[in-house]
């Protein structure tokens, strides 16, 4: 593996813009009352009326300001840890580092194409563009081809593989679930409010859902390419869950009707994810231990360990 410097100073970029973004987010509330707004379908949603998220909904303001919290609490020092790692050429950091970058990336192209127009826009559109960049970059550092040999056996991959298929199941039943009904009856979507279309659904089901899928068959038949999307997908979803978790509970402060039982499945995806995270990093042997264990010629992308 080969640190990257390019890669070290996008990591700092993005994390003085987050800090900026998320913190101001947290931070910016003023003054206001929400108010009733009728939509383009002529139903009624009511807008925040104060602070950065002033148009947005009542719902999604109080979204996007959890989300703002575990980029800060969660997010930003986790991106610090794999960088720092990264940078002393650790695997481990790397692996960390990219499914972090995954977050990033995730987390600023919804917020870009998906929050109500605000001074911040072009943060977060600078945050879009350095968490794409510095994700295929991080992606870029790591010898794929030779990730096999570094995993010990004892890795649990069946169990990881089972997770990324539910949270794959999960998403997908839970998102058509809104969308089928919706293109059945010519209602708007539940959760649409103000919006215009449903941007999370559009990432969740055309690139989480299809990312979770193909990581857990790729680990199961021990691809190279298993490995490394398995960090991203784990660590996407356990920042995903614990976002929406606090997504949830934001809600409910917020006087928004949300199902508890649902945040409670959240909440429980997250500690299941983690003990997959921590057991994929876990496993991972020290590169001279890998080393001095791998076969000469080490497995070519589509080949059986």
């Amino acid at each position: 593996m080969q640190t990257s410097k390019t890669l070290l100073v996008l990591v700092a970029l993005i994390a003085v813009l987050a800090l900026v973004a998320a913190g101001t987010g947290v931070l910016w509330q003023g003054s206001g009352s929400p108010y009733p707004f009728t939509t383009l379908r002529g139903e009624t949603a009511m807008i925040q009326g104060h602070g950065l998220y002033q148009y947005d909904t009542v719902s999604g303001a109080a979204q996007v300001i959890a989300g703002d919290v575990v980029t800060l609490v969660l997010g930003i020092p986790l991106l610090a840890v794999s960088a720092w790692l990264y940078g002393k050429g650790s695997l481990r950091g790397a692996l960390l580092l990219a499914g972090t970058l995954g977050y990033f990336l995730y987390t600023y192209a919804s917020i870009a194409l998906l929050a109500t127009f605000n001074p911040l826009f072009l943060v977060y559109v600078a945050l879009f563009s350095l968490g794409l960049f510095a994700f295929i970059l991080s992606l870029m550092s790591i010898d794929v081809v030779a990730l096999p040999g570094h995993f010990s056996a004892r890795l649990p991959r069946r169990g990881i593989a089972a997770t990324l298929f539910f949270i794959a199941a999960f998403l997908l039943l839970a998102w058509l679930g809104r969308i089928a009904p919706a293109l059945l009856t010519g209602a708007a979507p539940v959760g649409l409010e103000s919006y215009s279309t449903l941007v999370i659904q559009v990432l969740d089901l055309g690139l989480i859902v299809p990312l979770a899928i193909l990581a857990g068959v790729l680990l199961l038949k021990r691809r190279p390419f298993g490995y490394l999307l398995t960090a991203v997908a784990l660590l996407k979803g356990l920042t995903m869950a614990v976002a929406v978790a606090a997504m949830g509970i934001a809600q409910v402060l917020a006087g928004v009707a949300v199902s508890v039982p649902e945040i409670a499945i959240f909440v429980g995806l997250a500690v299941v994810i983690a003990v997959m995270a921590i057991a994929l990093l876990k496993n991972v042997r020290p590169q001279e231990a890998a080393g001095s264990t791998a076969s000469p010629q080490a497995p070519a992308f589509g080949q059986d360990r």
